[in-house]
């Protein structure tokens, strides 16, 4: 189906060079003199590799349609994940380099959606926030409360991410899966 690349999101799978590609960001540019463009980071389905590229917003790029299925995650399998389809029952292998820093917050028995073309899986998208348990972080200078500075703590799974300064080791948090960032305390 053709579209304009002006309408392009995050998610989307397009065909381009005579490959398939998954759309990661999107970016409009618009220049001073002349039409806007956008700026599309995207990565091959099959091989992985990611590319950077530019379309007029006018013109036309061929999407392909995709088809999501909620799905359990059920484990780790070497290089790949293991997933089962919630309606059919069915399993699937699935490589785990398609979740890149995210792969961390994957936890057994988690719900995710899958994205399949031509019946073949393609992609996971995990629920946009999950609770995770810090491990570790730094402690507090007294006196350092001039500039709203975030500190560095340790997940249980091994991630980093940035802190309001009164969360501690052992606490539970929301992190946004998207960029890995804190959200809140888990209630």
């Amino acid at each position: 189906m053709k579209m304009d690349a002006g309408r392009l999101n995050k998610g989307n799978i397009i065909e381009f060079e005579g490959a398939q590609y998954s759309v990661l960001k999107t970016y409009t540019i618009k220049p001073g003199k002349g039409g806007a463009f956008i700026q599309v980071e995207m990565r091959n389905v099959k091989t992985g590799i990611k590319k950077e590229t530019r379309f007029r917003t006018n013109e036309s790029v061929e999407k392909l349609m995709n088809e999501s299925k909620q799905c359990q995650y059920l484990f780790s399998e070497g290089d790949d994940l293991v997933l089962m389809d919630n309606n059919t029952y069915e399993q699937f292998n699935l490589a785990k380099d398609v979740l890149g820093g995210s792969l961390p917050l994957l936890e057994d028995g988690m719900q995710v959606h899958v994205q399949f073309i031509e019946g073949n899986p393609i992609g996971i998208e995990l629920p946009k926030s999950v609770v995770c348990e810090i491990e570790e972080t730094e402690a507090v200078v007294k006196g350092q409360t001039a500039a709203s500075s975030n500190k560095p703590a340790t997940l249980t799974n091994g991630l980093r991410v940035m802190v309001p300064p009164f969360i501690d080791a052992g606490e539970k948090i929301v992190v946004n899966t998207e960029d890995l960032t804190y959200i809140e305390r888990a209630k």
